[in-house]
């Protein structure tokens, strides 16, 4: 199997990167695709280019083998599609490196949308946007936001409110139901307070939900089969 392309096989960031870069990699189909986002990347200096890939499959040899940021890939893909992709990172919740955050960049369909946040991912943004708008949402999601469009978040939840979350996200959302505290979390999971903060923030934002009250309110409901 051809391997994904590392940052030397890449065209160079022009001008390189900042100190501090948010490291990225691609997974798309289609060729010109691939080339016109290295391209777009490449000449801004908040981001590094770092891996790019045809498949869902290498996208994943990838992230086992890199540590990037933002994943940005296509829907549909040969050997691994987007949905592939996201289940295949919720397998590797715990490994290292750690899974990058994903966006998924692809047709305007608000059904893929919603799969994709149920499925895990950060972002969505239809190739019918303006390129340029990709740069502004793969930064917000390097920051920890999720950006998605307008979506019907009831309807995206309904048959399960908990799928929209990661398994490390799952593992938390039980043990805050234990009673245990973000220090009791960071050291139940070996985390600093930070990335305890980090994950419960993406948590709440995922459920809805404006505390931990409210989150495992969710988490009660959905397990004794009541409506979220």
């Amino acid at each position: 199997m051809t391997s994904p392309l590392p940052l030397t096989d890449l065209t160079p960031a022009l001008g390189g990167a900042e100190a501090n870069p948010i490291r990225i990699g691609f997974a798309d189909k289609n060729p010109l695709v691939l080339r016109g986002l290295q391209s777009l990347f490449g000449e801004d200096r908040r981001f590094e280019l770092v891996v790019s890939a045809s498949d869902g499959e290498r996208f994943l040899d990838a992230v086992a083998r890199f540590a990037f940021d933002v994943g940005i890939i296509g829907w549909v893909m040969a050997n691994g599609d987007g949905r592939a992709v996201l289940e295949g990172l919720k397998q590797r919740a715990a490994a290292e490196p750690p899974s990058p955050r994903i966006v998924v960049y692809t047709g305007a369909d608000l059904g893929v949308a919603r799969l994709a946040m149920q499925l895990g991912a950060a972002g969505f943004l239809s190739k019918s946007e303006p390129p340029e708008r990709l740069l502004d949402v793969v930064a917000e999601v390097a920051r920890g936001r999720m950006m998605f469009p307008f979506l019907d978040l009831g309807r995206a939840v309904a048959d399960d409110p908990l799928a929209c979350l990661t398994a490390r996200e799952r593992e938390l959302l039980e043990r805050l139901a234990e009673g245990l505290s973000n220090e009791g979390l960071a050291r139940r999971f070996g985390l600093s307070p930070n990335t305890v903060k980090f994950h419960l923030r993406n948590l709440y934002e995922k459920l809805g939900a404006a505390n931990r009250a409210q989150a495992v309110a969710v988490l009660l409901g959905r397990d004794r089969g009541q409506p979220p």
